[in-house]
């Protein structure tokens, strides 16, 4: 759709298409049509008309969805009648625009306030003060409304067939009755304060008061009625409608239901005189991961327990650690008190509870006093069914803390317990579109590809934040969009619609060329780059046989890379890492570079977690672990060994969701591979990097010389060749980067000792500069 040009009758037959199914329009192809249109140097009326229309089907989409008009839907009427001033369709949302307009000014209040002739002097002057402000606000409402009446009034002889036209004629007008005797209290109010002394007052500007605010109780009694005629609308949506507006929570949305259905059951034995002695406890316990809507629910299910009339207000107290743990004793048992009182009447939510009790935690954490503090609170007498808790965190950590607090746990019955599994993919780019439409945005088909690619680069552990992290992406896509426009002019579409490049920005030169391009221009390391071309085309046809549900064969993924320091093993691991992102095996292609040090701690049970850390950090990656066989010792009380072993634990619980290569020297890595068969049958592929020659460091040097900017003068070229064992190094490629920073280095301290430095100065490296370092190779 992106590329493809319509023409007129296709975009005519398009629309037609869409009139009885309005609500299947996609409002991304209705923007790149309309992008389309715009394009032309000198629109026809008949190019303004199809604009005009398909503007019109767009606010029909979304009238449809919530019967409400939002931004844009008023933004794209204004845009439809500005094309095509005959736009009889449009027109009728008019009514519905003006509709709104009323609903704002529905603030009278049911009463106004009394004068009595028995108040005392500064009373009666208050309640003249009230007036005046209730008269002030109306007058402002009416400049409004007066703009309301001019529209209304410029679009009566297209919307006269909307049964709804006379009564909002009459209710307009009916707003203008309360002119009069707002027009009268706004003077006599002034005039009748400035009367009050002591007991006296005007008993004629208090009569007319009177008079008025009786005309205009009877005319908001009128004002509403009529209100409540045009619409439909209702002033409060339930709990229970906007669970079912969430996106997803199937699961959570029936259970809810049914608890909904058994506390008003309870809710109507009570009102007939039926006694429950053992009321169902309202206190809760919501397990998910990141971004799985427990906030959200939680204050849901206050305002579920407040319609029920179980609590006395639907407001929700948020705590976490840091507001009920005091530092000395005495001052934990006051903050979480205190945290409770004021969460009386409703709900004390605690994220994160289970860092209320730290495991390993030392006597003089206190995280265990709020937890006797909350189970003595629940259980009082004075307390209980007054207020309600709902604890939340995430699964693995919640499971552990409530299986180390049964007394805590014992609280919550189990149908009150909450698992909110992570949306589905087609739910988070629901939520997507969501987050879009909320920020005015609409995504295109494109763009709705690259917010999946994005989430599913993010999806590569446990910490994958769900609803949370969609939100950020695409908020990150309309920075980009935003941050990105150059020219002032622009088409309406370039503020609406999110494409694939908002959401996936072009790439750097360097990022743009393919890794095995990359591999190949690396100097030397022939038959490495054969071994890996070979791996990722093996990786790519199983891949692709998967996708058409053909037999495989086992993807081999886990690498040794055997050689001398130098050699360019990390670099082509970083390499390795991108391609296997590229044909899609892995999600981020990036590279973590890990040595014993990372991975092994320094008394029991630590060595295990550190890895598992430095794993997590590896995920939807390659982890490079440098000279691999320092991990296994023969001693005893080494922590190498449960390393390695958690490692290749690891590995088989995230499989193809971490790339590990393991590498050092031939030799020592072969005594690694014999310490453990685990090893072996993991890591099947082998590749030997060997050392470079002579004439390939002399390459390696020169083009990182020219790389920099530098380049070398004959008779330095001469020079260089001899400073090079004809064997080769035993740096290999770190030698040849060490050898051309102290070549540069020379050259500088050769320069500024030079009275005048030109250009080619700047560039040339001479043969003073190689036997300045000559010594030190």
């Amino acid at each position: 759709m992106k590329n493809k040009q319509w023409t007129i009758d296709q975009i005519e037959d398009w629309i037609k298409d869409t009139d009885n199914h309005s609500n299947q329009l996609s409002e991304s192809q209705a923007f790149l049509l309309i992008k389309q249109l715009e394009q032309e140097k000198q629109p026809s009326e008949k190019n303004k008309e199809l604009r005009s229309l398909i503007y019109t089907k767009l606010v029909e989409k979304r009238w449809s969805e919530s019967h409400r008009l939002d931004t844009l839907s008023k933004s794209w009427m204004e845009q439809a009648i500005q094309l095509d001033g005959q736009n009889i369709e449009i027109k009728k949302y008019q009514l519905e625009k003006i509709l709104e307009a009323c609903l704002e000014f529905d603030d009278f209040p049911e009463q106004l306030p009394v004068i009595r002739e028995t108040d005392h002097s500064s009373t009666k002057k208050e309640r003249a003060e009230q007036y005046y402000h209730l008269a002030e606000q109306f007058f402002q409402n009416l400049e409004k409304l007066e703009v309301v009446y001019r529209d209304l009034q410029n679009h009566f002889n297209v919307i006269e067939h909307d049964s709804r036209t006379e009564e909002m004629k009459k209710l307009v007008e009916l707003y203008k009755q309360f002119e009069e005797p707002f027009l009268l209290i706004s003077k006599a109010t002034r005039e009748y304060a400035k009367s009050i002394s002591g007991i006296y007052y005007s008993a004629e500007q208090l009569k007319q008061i009177k008079e008025a605010t009786n005309q205009i109780e009877q005319l908001s009694q009128e004002w509403k009625e009529r209100l409540l005629q045009l619409t439909d609308q209702t002033e409060n949506t339930s709990a229970l409608e906007q669970l079912n507006d969430m996106i997803g929570l199937a699961p959570i949305k029936k259970r809810i239901h049914k608890l909904y259905q058994y506390l008003q059951y309870q809710k109507k034995r009570t009102e007939l005189g039926f006694r429950t002695r053992d009321a169902m406890s309202l206190h809760m316990i919501f397990i998910g991961n990141p971004g799985t809507g427990k906030t959200s629910l939680a204050r849901l299910m206050a305002k579920i327990y407040y319609e029920l009339g179980l609590l006395e207000h639907e407001t929700v107290l948020e705590v976490d650690r840091s507001q009920l743990v005091g530092a000395y004793v005495g001052q934990t048992e006051e903050q979480t008190m205190r945290a409770i009182e004021k969460a009386n009447g409703g709900v004390l939510f605690i994220d994160e509870a289970y860092s209320l009790k730290r495991t390993g935690a030392d006597n003089n954490d206190f995280g265990q006093t709020v937890i006797d503090t909350l189970v003595s609170a629940m259980t009082n007498e004075k307390l209980a069914n007054t207020f309600a808790v709902i604890l939340a965190g995430y699964p693995e950590e919640m499971n552990l803390f409530l299986r180390s607090n049964p007394g805590l746990r014992s609280r919550f019955p189990e149908q009150n317990l909450l698992l909110l599994e992570d949306y589905s993919m087609s739910e988070l780019l629901k939520i997507g579109e969501s987050v879009a439409k909320e920020n005015d945005f609409i995504l295109t088909e494109a763009g709705l590809t690259a917010l999946k690619e994005r989430i599913e680069r993010a999806q590569v552990d446990d910490s994958f934040g769900n609803a949370r992290t969609v939100k950020n992406i695409v908020l990150d896509a309309i920075f980009e969009k935003g941050s990105s426009q150059q020219s002032e002019e622009l088409g309406t579409s370039a503020y609406i619609l999110l494409d694939e490049e908002d959401f996936l920005p072009k790439k750097t030169e360097n990022e743009d060329k393919e890794a095995l391009v990359e591999l190949q221009s690396l100097i030397g390391l022939e038959n490495v780059k054969k071994e890996i071309k070979k791996m990722t085309a093996y990786i790519q046809v199983q891949q692709l046989r998967r996708q058409h549900h053909m037999k495989t064969n086992p993807i081999t993924v886990h690498t040794i890379f055997t050689g001398a320091s130098g050699t360019g093993k990390t670099t082509v691991a970083s390499l390795y890492a991108k391609a296997l992102k590229e044909i899609g095996l892995l999600k981020r292609g990036h590279l973590v570079v890990a040595s014993r040090a990372d991975l092994v701690a320094g008394y029991t049970g630590q060595t295990a977690r550190k890895t598992k850390e430095k794993i997590k950090d590896a995920l939807g990656g390659v982890l490079f672990i440098d000279e691999a066989y320092s991990l296994y010792s023969e001693g005893r009380g080494d922590f190498g060994k449960e390393a390695m072993a958690t490692l290749l634990q690891e590995m088989s619980i995230h499989q193809e969701n971490i790339v590990v290569i393991l590498a050092g020297y031939e030799e020592e890595m072969q005594q690694l591979l014999s310490s453990n068969p685990g090893i072996r049958s993991r890591f099947s592929k082998e590749i030997d990097f060997p050392s470079y020659n002579r004439s390939e460091l002399l390459a390696i040097i020169e083009k990182q010389i020219n790389d920099l900017g530098y380049k070398l003068s004959e008779k330095a070229s001469s020079l260089l060749v001899k400073l090079i064992p004809e064997t080769g190094h035993s740096g290999n490629g770190r030698f040849a980067t060490n050898l051309v920073q102290k070549i540069i280095q020379a050259q500088a301290e050769r320069l500024v000792e030079e009275s005048e430095m030109s250009k080619e100065d700047l560039m040339m490296v001479k043969e003073e500069d190689l036997q300045a370092v000559s010594e030190a190779v």
